[in-house]
């Protein structure tokens, strides 16, 4: 895969270490002349990035989320250079990068995508649940001084109305080294309960949790809020789905991957 100057190519990194990239990815690293990271919207695990750049050769620039979101550095290095952003997960998750591809090709710059891993498929697929069942997915951000809103509250209601599965993705706060836990995640779908009162919440709401999806050591548990809401689910990350209605299959799936031996949800396909 020859890159010409003047090239801009996003990356997806996958889950968990530097050992998820593709081949194909491998080598857009390595023909480059600039290679950017982002650590915003998703972590690897640590140390992951220097490995990364022992087998490539190539030294990783870490940008921040203003200097991704300004997209000037990056644009700049492109009038010039073979330029690599290395995303985790899969590049096109996250609007800021389609919003930065698409700045990129007004410039005249040629763009790629070279797709990973994302938590959008892993997580469905650690809890043997139907990619196809789930709904809009939301996410929780870390409440601050007149910010905390219940719009993800508001959008679990609507799709288990539709009986669709929710996957809610839990805040980073990269540079202050903060990441919300499953525990803190499922705290806050609480409080919106109470403040809301639609009972959509409840202590016997069914709730899946996976930790450290695509690691050697992921963590799957489904079960009651109640019982889930004080585990210890190890490092982050961490994502929580709410199920909608469950297929037979689904249900199986649970109690044989994710360790649920409770009855499940009365709504069955």
């Amino acid at each position: 895969m020859a890159l010409a100057e003047g090239r801009l190519v996003f990356v997806g990194l996958g889950l968990h270490d530097e050992r998820s990239i593709t081949l194909r990815g491998m080598d857009a690293i390595r023909q480059a002349d600039v290679v950017f990271a982002e650590s915003y919207t998703s972590i690897l695990s640590e140390g992951s990035l220097s490995r990364l750049e022992s087998a490539t050769g190539k030294k990783i620039q870490l940008l921040d989320r203003t200097a991704v979101e300004d997209g000037k550095t990056i644009l700049d290095a492109c009038k010039s250079s073979r330029v690599v952003l290395l995303v985790v997960g899969d590049p096109m998750m996250a609007t800021t990068h389609v919003d930065l591809r698409l700045r990129a090709e007004m410039q005249s710059v040629s763009t790629e995508v070279v797709h990973g891993v994302s938590v959008l498929t892993a997580v469905p697929g650690s809890l043997g649940l139907q990619h196809y069942k789930f709904g809009r997915t939301t996410s929780l951000p870390f409440p601050q001084e007149g910010y905390s809103p219940t719009s993800p509250y508001d959008t679990i209601a609507e799709n288990l109305s539709r009986g669709l599965h929710t996957l809610v993705l839990l805040d980073i706060d990269a540079e202050n080294s903060k990441y919300m836990t499953a525990n803190e995640g499922l705290h806050l779908l609480q409080d919106m309960e109470r403040r809301t009162s639609k009972l959509i919440i409840t202590e016997a709401t069914l709730v899946c949790v996976v930790a450290r999806a695509g690691s050697p050591e992921a963590c799957v548990r489904a079960g009651r809020i109640s019982g889930l809401v004080n585990m210890d689910f190890g490092p982050t990350p961490h994502s929580i789905v709410i199920p909608g209605r469950l297929h037979f299959m689904e249900e199986e799936a649970l109690r044989t991957l994710a360790d649920h031996n409770a009855a499940l949800s009365p709504e069955k396909e």
